[in-house]
């Protein structure tokens, strides 16, 4: 294998990876993966490379695999040996940013997990109900608490990061542009930036459109 390849699909988690990608300047073949909500052969096959089940996955070009977003944020970092995105070690930003990476992965993330489709865990119509209303309601409160936390004119202050690349994905998702717009102006404002850059803006058209 010469160069990597990205299990992805458009508007999904993988839209966090490729605009890395691009931001680095790095290639990697693209491997379409269906619908995982409504294909569940394509979730097993799936949950082969990523036992959750789940993307993106990242196979590096020596074969090995790399799923979690968090996980391949920072990898990237290692392997470009670049700070752009994710601040060195002994940064002043450094433990904040691995803070709020963290954050989004472990706190706000899950909420989709669950909350997009809740057939998944539970059988009774009105427990599903309960738990989408539940996780929307969560996110809300997470997004606020974001909120308060990101500086300007990027989650970090001056300088771009990894997390505005989160923000601008995760701000298509629930609760929805109109939610943030209206409740969450500067997270909004910062995804708002981070699409409109140039070497950024054809992966969000192309997944977000």
């Amino acid at each position: 294998m010469s160069r990597m390849q990205l299990y992805r699909r458009n508007g999904w988690g993988s839209a966090i990876v490729e605009a890395q990608l691009a931001h680095y300047g790095l290639e990697a073949e693209g491997v379409e993966v269906a619908d995982l909500f409504l294909d569940s052969a394509a979730r097993r096959e799936l949950m082969r490379i990523s036992p959750a089940g789940q993307i993106p996955v990242l196979i590096l070009p020596d074969g090995r695999v790399l799923s979690e977003s968090a996980a391949i944020t920072l990898h990237l970092a290692d392997m470009t040996e670049r700070d752009d995105l994710v601040p060195a070690a002994g940064a002043a930003e450094r433990p904040r940013f691995l803070r709020w990476l963290i954050f989004l992965v472990a706190q706000v993330y899950p909420c989709f997990t669950f909350g997009d489709d809740p057939a998944r865990f539970l059988t009774d119509p009105a427990a599903q109900k309960e738990l989408g209303e539940a996780t929307t309601a969560r996110l809300q409160e997470l997004w606020t608490a974001l909120e308060g936390a990101v500086g300007a004119p990027w989650f970090l202050g001056e300088r771009f990061s990894a997390l505005d690349i989160y923000l601008a994905v995760m701000t298509n998702w629930k609760p929805g542009p109109e939610w943030f717009e209206a409740h969450a102006p500067k997270v909004w404002s910062i995804a708002r930036a981070t699409v409109a850059r140039d070497d950024l803006a054809p992966v969000f058209q192309r997944n977000f459109g």
